[in-house]
């Protein structure tokens, strides 16, 4: 029971944190929404970098090396380094600017100030929540399944079905109340510093859980002679998982995409809003690919030698382990059970720490972009009650849907940043090309939702891992379907008016 009680201790910390920073708000929509854009460089390093390394990151990392090698790490971690940096710099410097200017809150609210369009925002709505959906599954469906993995034989004779450890569906239900009560409560500024807090811990005890599992593995006296003796087990065992064989150039190549979904995250774009000063991004844009480096190394590895990891002649992690389990069954075999609890601890931090301003986000866009249209004269008590009530129905869907869900984090993730990476070239135009127009941007939303729905559908709705077009992920035709039709139609029909050019472009 030690590795339970040290996850329920942690999670009783984080909800008292979260539920203490109500006392610095200032009860207003725009401070519990944004945090009165008083967030400074390192609490939106932290924020911004804690919301970005999701499940996906670290649970989903290692499962899939364990699944296909270390190229997993060059395909998405070296790409993210750079883009999401490029896309802080690019995109969110300069919509943080517009934000300040014009009073967004939304990225659709900016479309339908740029587009001069109100019905842009009806269509990107449910595009957006649509593809938020499956983000917030990854998240509750890893920390079930990494506490499952965690626990099991706590109980003499509970839970049998699930290993006599704490059923997956009620750590995913826990997790959720957590969440739920400090965003509930504190908004922006307790999911700020609920992130920062958040963002350490899993940034240390992940360092701390790759020594452990090496030195477990290596059986040297120095980590420096660990690592390669963990590695050389593999090489005997699996050679192949230490190179890029089992991921052809063109994958490869496609995958470089992927980060760049970054640009169009709504709880991102939310995080930026946040900023006090330009001053502020400086920081995030410099540190941030060297946190990824840091987590992504070693969660690459330790799925890497999951494959061949052998103690006392027993295979760890059997071939054909779920890939959301990977990862717990390694710290749960590898570790003590006090050190066993506190990474596991760390792994539910970068999970909680995307939940709570995914779940954040999606109330805000409800209230500011629907709510708000169907009643523009709503006092700010109003719109707060109603953000607060559409966050509590957004986290009760992704629950219900978590418990039918398949346990599929990294094929779900991709599909979903498809989806907002396709999305990128409609923002970077609205941005930076005066000539793009609202038939453009309809046309653009258009081709990606069309391509998206197609390719997801023809995959057997993500069942099938190695779909490709053209022997690329389907990102790549995604992406390039979404510029053409907006380069095109933008082209074809009439420029902005000089009003909207003034707003956007100024001389």
């Amino acid at each position: 029971m030690t590795q339970l009680q040290i996850i329920i201790g942690y999670l009783v910390l984080l909800l008292c944190l979260g539920l203490y920073s109500k006392r610095l708000a200032r009860g207003t929509s725009g401070d519990y929404m944004l945090a009165s854009h008083t967030i400074g460089p390192f609490l939106l390093l932290m924020s911004l970098f804690g919301t970005t390394m999701t499940a996906f990151a670290l649970v989903g990392s290692t499962g899939k090396s364990f699944q296909i090698g270390i190229g997993v790490y060059g395909m998405l971690a070296s790409a993210s380094g750079i883009g999401h940096s490029l896309c802080f710099l690019l995109i969110g410097l300069k919509l943080w600017s517009l934000g300040q200017k014009y009073g967004y809150r939304t990225q659709i609210q900016f479309f339908k100030d740029r587009l001069q369009s109100e019905r842009i925002g009806w269509l990107l709505f449910p595009i957006l929540v649509g593809l938020i959906i499956p983000y917030l599954l990854i998240g509750v469906m890893s920390s079930g399944g990494v506490i499952n993995a965690v626990t099991r034989g706590a109980f003499e004779t509970a839970f049998a079905d699930y290993g006599n450890g704490v059923p997956p569906w009620l750590g995913s239900l826990v997790i959720c109340g957590v969440v739920l009560a400090y965003v509930f409560t504190g908004g922006m500024r307790g999911t700020a510093w609920a992130n920062a807090f958040q963002t350490a811990v899993f940034m240390i005890l992940g360092v701390v859980t790759f020594v452990v599992i090496a030195n477990a593995l290596g059986g040297q006296d120095s980590l420096l002679a660990n690592i390669p003796a963990a590695t050389k087990q593999v090489q005997e065992s699996h050679p192949e998982m230490l190179t890029r064989e089992k991921i052809s150039e063109w994958t490869f190549m496609s995958f470089m995409l992927i980060p760049l979904s970054a640009g169009m995250f709504p709880h991102l774009f939310q995080h930026w809003l946040t900023a006090k000063s330009a001053a502020s991004f400086k920081l995030p844009v410099v540190v941030h690919p060297i946190f990824i480096m840091i987590v992504w190394v070693p969660c690459v590895l330790v799925g890497v030698w999951a494959t061949s990891a052998v103690v006392n002649g027993e295979l760890l992690v059997p071939p054909g382990t779920k890939d959301v389990t990977v990862l717990g069954i390694m710290v749960a075999k590898l570790s003590g059970p006090v050190l066993s609890g506190f990474l596991t601890a760390g792994i539910l931090a970068a999970v909680m720490s995307s939940l709570d301003s995914q779940f954040l986000c999606i109330g805000t866009m409800f209230t500011e972009d629907i709510a708000r249209s169907l009643k523009p004269d709503a006092d700010d008590k109003s719109t707060m009650v109603t953000a607060r009530l559409f966050v509590v129905a957004v986290v009760i869907v992704t629950y219900l849907l978590s418990l039918i869900a398949p346990a599929r984090v990294f094929g779900l993730g991709i599909w979903c940043f498809s989806g907002f990476a396709s999305l990128v070239p409609l923002v970077l135009a609205c941005l930076y090309w005066e000539r793009t127009t609202k038939a453009g941007a309809y046309a653009s939303v258009a081709a990606t939702g069309g391509t998206w729905i197609y390719f997801f559908v023809q995959s057997g709705f993500a069942e099938n891992p190695k779909y490709a077009v053209f022997g690329m992920l389907p990102v790549a035709t995604m992406f390039g379907a979404s510029t053409v039709a907006l380069i095109v139609v933008s082209l074809m029909t009439k420029p902005p008016s000089e009003d909207v050019l003034a707003r956007f472009f100024p001389r």
